[in-house]
């Protein structure tokens, strides 16, 4: 018994996976360029008619006379394509796109109305005037009947229908689609700014500060001058990528510890470990500066004989742990969230939400902050951020190429 529920499952599983894998083709395919890509236009209009005329075909030879073939059934829609082509396409090109989609739904209606009127005429016309003499002439035996026929009106208004329907749902779609690229685009010139976090002060102050230091100390400043310049570059070059290598960052935000600390002439004693294996990880980055900004900024305040600060990164799996603790004349009370930490708070709200856990505790004479991340839950918005406004300005420009095509 138990063996055949394993079976049962192993062939449920199985069957899912197969449906799963199904649906991640046809929606592939529906999402590819074959639908959406100009290079394919003249192929998906031969093969929706082929589709069109073959499948017509069949409904005629089951529901019409017996005595007539597949093969004639398949010519006789083949010369009615014209007709259809005709009949339809403005309807596509001109009221989906201009009425339908544009919101005019009365104007919209009304001119279907119109065109559905005057297709009476044109089938009319065109099986009295061509269809019927064409089979004449081509010598076939079935002779069709002449005047309106309503089952030929059905097909012919049918074949209207189904492109309005197909067009306006590729329409629609690169809508959402062009909706979802700016909402990145949007997300990523945000984002940009929540990364910018360095304060100008903080370089005027270190350029001071180094310049200070080249009448005192000569030998110290060609090691700081190159500390500034990695944390520029970093800042300038790296830190546009959505996410950055973890050693990466830890090593940049060293090099900012020790200019603060040069800057305030060690008056702050900065303790650093690194707990796991972060050289593989990849982080969103500038997510620490502030709280480190934060430790100089009231570590150093109030008559404290001997500052410090710790910071310590606990990695395991994907995981991540930071902890930074600074000392703090107890009579600071806590400054609640400046707009450092405010910035960094919706940050992780929109790259880690859910997967993420800020704690910034007062105890009395020091602060203690803890920022929890699981790495692997980096948000769509976050991994998509290199889409930029010209990308989306190319996007709706083949958007607009689609829609007259």
């Amino acid at each position: 018994m138990a063996q055949s529920l394993e079976l049962f499952d192993t062939s449920v599983n199985y069957h899912q996976n197969q449906v799963q894998l199904a649906i991640g083709r046809i929606n592939r395919f529906l999402s590819g360029p074959f639908v959406f890509s100009q290079r394919y236009r003249i192929l998906r209009h031969v093969l929706y008619w082929s589709v069109h005329v073959l499948l017509w075909a069949v409904f005629w030879k089951v529901m019409g006379p017996a005595n007539v073939s597949y093969g004639l059934r398949v010519i006789n829609m083949i010369i009615w394509v014209p007709v259809f082509v005709c009949f339809s396409y403005p309807m596509v090109y001109l009221a989906v796109p201009h009425l339908l989609l544009e919101g005019k739904l009365w104007q919209f209606m009304l001119v279907v109305l119109l065109w559905g009127i005057c297709g009476l005429f044109i089938n009319v016309a065109y099986r009295n005037y061509v269809y019927v003499p064409l089979e004449a002439w081509l010598g076939f035996s079935y002779k069709p009947p002449m005047g309106l026929r309503a089952e030929s009106y059905l097909c012919m208004t049918t074949s209207a229908a189904s492109p309005m329907i197909i067009k306006f749902f590729k329409l629609w779609t690169l809508k959402q689609q062009e909706l979802i690229r700016m909402r990145v685009a949007k997300n990523q010139a945000d984002l940009q700014l929540l990364k910018a976090q360095v304060h100008p002060e903080f370089f005027f102050q270190t350029l001071t500060s180094i310049q200070q230091q080249s009448q005192t100390n000569p030998a110290g400043t060609p090691e700081q001058i190159l500390k500034l310049s990695s944390l520029l570059s970093y800042m300038l070059y790296n830190c546009k990528m959505p996410t950055v290598n973890m050693e990466k960052e830890a090593t940049m935000m060293r090099y900012y510890t020790d200019l603060e600390q040069e800057r305030c002439m060690d008056r702050m004693d900065v303790s650093w470990s690194v707990d796991g294996d972060i050289e593989d990880l990849f982080i969103a980055p500038l997510l620490i500066l502030p709280f480190l900004e934060n430790a100089f900024k009231y570590g150093m305040s109030g008559n404290i004989y001997k500052s410090w600060m710790s910071v310590s990164i606990s990695a395991k799996g994907d995981d991540i742990l930071f902890k930074i603790a600074n000392s703090k004349d107890a009579g600071v009370n806590f400054p609640g969230d400046g707009e450092g930490i405010r910035k960094v708070r919706t940050r992780l709200g929109r790259i880690y939400p859910q997967a993420h856990q800020l704690r910034i505790h007062d105890e009395g004479d020091f602060f203690v902050v803890t920022l929890q991340l699981k790495l692997s839950a980096c948000t769509a918005a976050m991994q998509q951020e290199d889409v930029s406004i010209a990308n989306v300005k190319t996007f709706q420009h083949e958007t607009a190429m689609f829609a007259r095509g």
